[in-house]
């Protein structure tokens, strides 16, 4: 674990945004379930980054029989086996940088028995730095799809309401 942290991709502080597209478990065979997205921002330092890596980190190492990472050159690969209350999680992940501005993450995970009645999904998860963090953002504030925003670091510090710098926008 300590040589994963010092080798962990670096991303370039400022706002991000993130698009993350699931596959549904499928509908008949003549009506597939489309895939479901959402796109959301995040103010990023290093510091948030380091404090979510460890976090993530420690939550695996109480979960997971095996939490194998690899990073060579642009590429990072994951190989996790979790329990999540009864199911066994394989998840294995491919993280491509585009230096440290922008990346794309393909997860493929299996279930056994079902989760939540899935026995298997893809994720595949972009994104990019898009400029300096909004004026009134901390580090860590997090907008949501809704337009809800929330602070990293107040959620993993167990903050109640975890709310973020940045009022949600208010429709007209």
């Amino acid at each position: 674990m300590a040589a994963l942290a010092q080798d962990f991709p670096r991303l370039e502080p400022g706002l991000w945004e993130m698009d993350r597209a699931v596959d549904r478990p499928p509908g008949s065979a003549s009506n597939p379930a489309p895939a479901s997205s959402s796109r959301t921002t995040m103010c990023l330092d290093e510091s948030v980054e380091r404090d979510m890596f460890n976090m993530a980190m420690g939550e695996m190492s109480g979960r997971c029989s095996k939490h194998d990472f690899k990073l060579t050159g642009n590429r990072m690969t994951g190989d996790l086996v979790c329990d999540l209350g009864g199911t066994t999680m394989h998840s294995k992940s491919v993280m491509v940088l585009d230096g440290d501005h922008a990346y794309r993450t393909e997860i493929d995970t299996t279930y056994d028995p079902p989760f939540m009645g899935r026995s298997q999904s893809k994720t595949v998860l972009t994104a990019r730095n898009i400029g300096p963090c909004k004026p009134g953002q901390r580090p860590g504030d997090f907008v949501m799809p809704n337009g809800r925003t929330m602070n990293m670091r107040d959620i993993m510090n167990g903050a109640r309401g975890a709310q973020g710098s940045v009022p949600p926008k208010t429709s007209q």
